[in-house]
C-alpha cells in the first residue's frame, strides 16, 4: 500500500513539475521532475530499502545537478511524454496478438472472475476493439508529443539545432499539452468509454463507476504486474 501511494504521488508530481519547468521554473524544476521519474522507477527498491537503489538515486541527483545551466534538462523533459504514450501504445497493440488475450479482454475477464475465452462473444469482440482503440489513441498522442518536441520554441529540437520551426509552438503551450492535457484526453476517453459500455452491457459485476474503480484496484498489484509483463 505504501509503495502504491508513493507511486501515485510521484505520478501526480511529475507533470506538475515538468510544466512548472516550462513556465518559469527553469533548470531546477526540470531536474526535480527528472529525479521524480528516476525515483518512480526505483520506488519498490527504495522502500525495501536496497542500497543500490539509493546509490542510483543519489548519482542521478548529482548528475542532474551538474546539468543545471546546460540545455540538457529542458531537452530531456521533451522525451517522457512521448516515451510514456509510445510504450503504452506498444503494450496495447502487442496484446492483440497475444494468446493470453487483449489487455482490456484480460481486465474484463478478471473482473468477471473467468478466463478471457469464457467471455460472451459480443463482450469479447468489444474488448478487443477497445484495446485497439486505446492503442490508436496512444499512438496518435505519441505522434503529437513527438511533433511538439521538435517544434516548440525556444527549447525544441529544431530550435536547439538552429533550425526554424515549421510550426512554432510556445514552450508553455507545448508543455500544457504534453504534460497536462495528455492525461485529460486519456481520462476523458476512459470516462466516455465507461458510459458507452454501461449502455451496451447492462449486466456488469459492478454497480457504478466508483464500484468499477474499486474493483479494478482490488485486482491487486500482482495482477497488474502480470498484465503488463
Amino acid at each position: 500500500m505504501t509503495s502504491t501511494v508513493l507511486r501515485i504521488a510521484m505520478l501526480v508530481a511529475y507533470p506538475l513539475l515538468a510544466h512548472w519547468a516550462s513556465v518559469g521554473g527553469g533548470d531546477l524544476a526540470a531536474g526535480l521532475a527528472l529525479l521524480d521519474l528516476v525515483a518512480l522507477v526505483l520506488a519498490d527498491a527504495l522502500l525495501k530499502p536496497l542500497a543500490w537503489a539509493w546509490a542510483v538515486l543519489a548519482a542521478s541527483a548529482a548528475g542532474l545537478w551538474l546539468l543545471i545551466g546546460t540545455p540538457w534538462p529542458a531537452l530531456l523533459l521533451l522525451a517522457p511524454p512521448m516515451l510514456f504514450t509510445g510504450f503504452l501504445a506498444w503494450l496495447f497493440a502487442r496484446s492483440l496478438a497475444s494468446p493470453r488475450g487483449a489487455l482490456i479482454t484480460r481486465i474484463v475477464a478478471a473482473l468477471e472472475r473467468r478466463e478471457p475465452d469464457q467471455l460472451a462473444p459480443d463482450l469479447l469482440r468489444y474488448t478487443r476493439r477497445l484495446t485497439a482503440a486505446w492503442a490508436w489513441l496512444l499512438a496518435l498522442l505519441t505522434l503529437a508529443n513527438g511533433v511538439l518536441a521538435l517544434v516548440v520554441v525556444p527549447d525544441g529540437v529544431f530550435a536547439r539545432l538552429g533550425l526554424a520551426s515549421p510550426w512554432p509552438v510556445s514552450q508553455e503551450a507545448g508543455s500544457l499539452f504534453a504534460n497536462i492535457l495528455n492525461y485529460g484526453v486519456l481520462g476523458g476517453f476512459f470516462l466516455g468509454e465507461y458510459v458507452i459500455r454501461h449502455r451496451l452491457f447492462r449486466d456488469r459485476p459492478y454497480r457504478n463507476f466508483v464500484d468499477f474503480i474499486r474493483q479494478m484496484g482490488a485486482l491487486g498489484p500482482g495482477f497488474w504486474r502480470e498484465l503488463f509483463r
